[in-house]
């Protein structure tokens, strides 16, 4: 089957574009154009009239900023991660745009010198690119992955601005500090986006708060206590639990080949579904050290094992212990113990536990995301709890100093 000739009009439009896109339109000459689409440049004139009547046909019929908001949209249905959709959309636009550099340059650097029709083109373009964005959030603001007090189509303008105006200093600047890397804005921008313009998503980021209580160190080294005095498995699963942020679920799916250790390190190796990770076995817990990397009490628990049984934790029969089991361990080892609100300790607080304390020792929220398979949205609400915690400590330090 053969395919279909490239009609004149369309190879003297790929020829401007790859020319504008390699050396700017100032720089480009009509007979540059006509010579590398391999026609007259008499017929370029009559099909264009000049070289802003083809630059006007480039910006009308070059669809690749409404193909990435056409992606951008299929990817509402079926909904997915929201945050990973903008970063993507965000990095293929800028990805699109340094392809041709020279063009952003003539076109931001040139504007004055393109007929009023160029610029209107370029604005329709705009709007058009913009339009996809827009159906995107709307739908994901319908679906209630998102919640906002701002129309779409201003969300839209809004993302779309800052990734324009990013590639705009990126192209025509240099030696600047604004950010790290393409990166870094990237995830600062969705961020921002997701975080700043969605203030009702800040609203249910503080209620989420609510629902993040981490235990004070007292009664954390209390509950440790309490599980050694139950058992050798009782003290290596409480240890685990404050030890790494392990959920009851992760615990109990650990087999005995899971976990590396040395003198520099423990480790342990989390297998789910489409994903492996790893976690730090840590040996200080909120201030007090539980052994060492090669002594502590997993390591205890596992050497003391005479069975050959694979998974890591056994129940009272030597099967694979349960999450409910693990669950009535913690009701032991917690009975007739209060948190500072007068509750039970609950054991998904230990989780919050590490996971606040991980970010008060300095783990950033891009590595914690990393240790635990949450995204960064997820883990708001702990940073939030640990910058709290971390301002309480300051308050108390400098009441401790005379001024």
């Amino acid at each position: 089957m053969t395919s279909q000739p490239v009609s004149t009009r369309q190879r003297l439009i790929q020829a401007a574009l790859e020319l504008f896109t390699a050396q700017g339109v100032s720089a480009t000459t009509t007979r540059q154009i006509a010579e590398k689409a391999a026609v007259n440049e008499v017929t370029l004139f009559r099909n264009f009239g000049n070289k802003h009547g083809l630059l006007l046909a480039v910006l009308e019929e070059s669809a690749a900023f409404i193909n990435l908001g056409e992606s951008l949209v299929s990817r509402a249905n079926p909904p997915g991660d929201v945050y990973q959709a903008l970063k993507d959309y965000a990095s293929d636009t800028l990805q699109a745009l340094e392809r041709m550099p020279e063009l952003v340059r003539s076109v931001v650097g040139e504007a004055d010198q393109f007929p009023a029709e160029n610029r209107r083109a370029l604005g329709r373009g705009l709007t058009e690119a913009n339009r996809y964005v827009a159906q995107y959030l709307a739908t994901v603001i319908q679906q209630g992955d998102l919640n906002t007090y701002l129309p779409a189509e201003k969300l839209a303008s809004l993302l779309n601005g800052m990734i324009l105006g990013y590639a705009v200093i990126e192209l025509t600047s240099e030696f600047h500090e604004l950010w790290e890397s393409r990166d870094d804005f990237i995830e600062n921008l969705v961020e921002l986006f997701l975080h700043g313009a969605m203030s009702s998503r800040m609203n249910s980021l503080q209620t989420n708060c609510q629902d993040i209580t981490d235990l004070p160190a007292v009664l954390v080294h209390e509950i440790l206590q309490q599980a050694k005095k139950s058992g050798v498995q009782d003290y290596a699963i409480a240890y685990l639990l404050f030890a790494t942020g392990l959920s009851p679920t992760e615990i109990v799916n650990l087999q005995r080949n899971h976990q590396i250790y040395d003198p520099q390190s423990h480790v342990l190796q989390i297998t789910t579904p489409g994903y492996v990770r790893q976690v730090p076995v840590n040996q200080w817990i909120l201030g007090k050290r539980y052994g060492y990397y090669t002594n502590n009490p997993l390591i205890k628990w596992l050497k003391s094992r005479k069975d050959s049984q694979n998974f890591m934790f056994l129940n009272a029969a030597g099967k694979p212990i349960s999450e409910s089991e693990v669950l009535a361990h913690w009701q032991t080892w917690t009975a007739g113990l209060l948190t500072p609100q007068g509750k039970p300790p609950e054991i998904t607080q230990a989780q919050h536990t590490w996971r606040i304390e991980m970010l008060m020792r300095g783990m950033s929220l891009e590595n914690l995301s990393i240790l635990t398979g949450c995204d960064r949205i997820q883990l708001q609400p702990y940073a939030h709890r640990a910058k709290e915690k971390a301002a309480l400590e300051q308050a108390m330090r400098l009441d401790q100093k005379p001024v």
